[in-house]
């Protein structure tokens, strides 16, 4: 299958290795030249803008940052729409509110092309593996277009209806147990810390107890390690946690715990901390409690 990838960050490249392990003929594209030195190492085809896609493209797969540059990588200027074969499916996968994603599919139905509102999950190494988690919905026209693209990328495909913008809420509730989670674990490594336990011992007793998380397993790793090379970065979980106080906002819900951890992530970017690793929005807590992290 011609697939194109737009975006080769830490989830759309894994999801390019996988589509390219399973024998399509794929195009990543990025505007980061590292990016694209590292697909086209492994074999890939590349290109520098949507635009510079390969004509004919039966698949598109967008793993953007937000609703924004997925529109603009699609139907701006320079957008790869044009590049795009008749019915082709287009598979939506940044993280983005409900509203925006039907708008999309909107714009895709007016051109006869297939859509499907499919943000992921997993991480960059469960992406590299082609062990993704997607929560999709749209067609089934959609979904059978799709299939080879996400049996490629995806150990679990959730199909949770015909329309799009049901995938989007899906992940935005989603990405409120994470943000709170992450915040959390934060605070509760901060906080033994700075009441004399080894921070080592803390992770390995909250591992093995009912207090665990996988979110305090995995990012507490990485600050035990001092390793705040972003996997998933403080800025992403500013914006997503802002999409859940959207989407809670017009159905006058109140989520005032992921209003909390939203403005943790704000305070920790506000510090300069925007591109690292977001488990390390505990330095949030350091510069509050003059905590010392492991490694320092």
């Amino acid at each position: 299958m011609k697939v194109g990838v737009i975006g080769l960050g830490s989830m759309g490249m894994g999801a390019a290795l996988s589509l390219l392990r399973a024998g399509h003929e794929v195009t990543g594209c990025d505007m980061r030249e590292t990016a694209r030195a590292e697909f086209a190492a492994a074999g890939g085809a590349v290109a520098a803008s949507a635009d510079a896609l390969p004509q004919g493209i039966e698949a598109l797969l967008l793993l953007v940052v937000n609703a924004a540059q997925t529109e603009a990588a699609l139907f701006g200027a320079g957008g790869a729409v044009e590049r795009l074969a008749p019915g082709a499916v287009i598979v939506s996968s940044a993280t983005m509110g409900p509203d925006a994603a039907r708008a999309l599919a909107d714009r895709a139905r007016e051109r006869q092309l297939l859509f499907l509102d499919a943000p992921v999950s997993g991480g960059a190494v469960k992406a590299r593996a082609g062990e993704m988690t997607v929560m999709a919905s749209g067609s089934a026209a959609a979904f059978g277009a799709a299939a080879p693209v996400l049996d490629a990328v995806a150990a679990k495909v959730w199909n949770l209806g015909e329309e799009p913008g049901i995938g989007a809420t899906v992940k935005v509730v989603h990405q409120l147990l994470a943000g709170v989670h992450i915040a959390v674990a934060a605070e509760a490594m901060a906080l033994g810390i700075r009441a004399g336990a080894d921070p080592r011992q803390l992770y390995d007793v909250v591992t093995s107890a009912a207090g665990n998380s996988w979110m305090f397993e995995n990012r507490m790793a990485r600050v035990l390690e001092g390793d705040d090379a972003p996997r998933s970065a403080v800025d992403i979980f500013v914006k997503d946690l802002g999409l859940v106080a959207e989407m809670a906002r017009g159905l006058d819900f109140p989520v005032p715990l992921a209003s909390q951890a939203q403005q943790l992530f704000t305070a920790a970017r506000a510090m300069g901390q925007g591109g690292k690793d977001d488990g390390f929005v505990i330095r949030v807590w350091q510069a509050m409690t003059g905590i010392k992290l492991p490694g320092e």
